[in-house]
């Protein structure tokens, strides 16, 4: 079964000097529950299908299936996904063997900046580069699909 093992983390400083990549990203929910969610993502002008699992005990861990899909179907099923969309720009910055991914929140989540790190084991070790905040993995306010719920503008 194919793994997600993550770490995430906020963001307390200046990143963006570091980033050799920016993306855009619109995505919405047509499950958002607990135990699995199913997204649909636009990263730029390409679509992903992605479904995930309940993470383990740690937080870091959890199943991740995506599989990429047209831009007119990923935006068609968009128009299904529940109230709220969310909105970003992910930027890249390589980190030894890793590449953080630090997602700039828009719209209702505006203020919000999240890196993320994707690592082969939950062992892994990896630079902490200064701008990395305090560590919020397994913290499911963070997590996306919690996020359309309840924004990060009225925390």
């Amino acid at each position: 079964m194919p793994q997600e093992i993550e770490r995430k983390f906020l963001v307390k400083g200046d990143f963006r000097k570091f980033a050799i990549k920016q993306i855009k990203i619109k995505q919405g929910y047509l499950s958002s529950e607990q135990e699995r969610t199913v997204r649909i993502r636009i990263k730029d002008d390409k679509g992903y299908l992605t479904i995930k699992g309940i993470p383990n005990v740690s937080g870091i861990s959890r199943y991740e299936w995506e599989k990429e899909i047209s831009l007119n179907e990923a935006e068609d099923l968009l128009t299904l996904c529940g109230s709220g969309l969310i909105d970003k720009t992910r930027f890249l910055i390589p980190a030894g063997e890793f590449t953080f991914e630090v997602d700039e929140f828009h719209g209702d989540n505006h203020g919000l900046v999240v890196a993320e790190i994707e690592l082969k084991s939950e062992t892994d070790k990896f630079p902490k580069p200064e701008w990395l905040g305090e560590e919020v993995t397994g913290d499911l306010r963070y997590y996306n699909s919690v996020l359309i719920k309840n924004p990060f503008t009225t925390w």
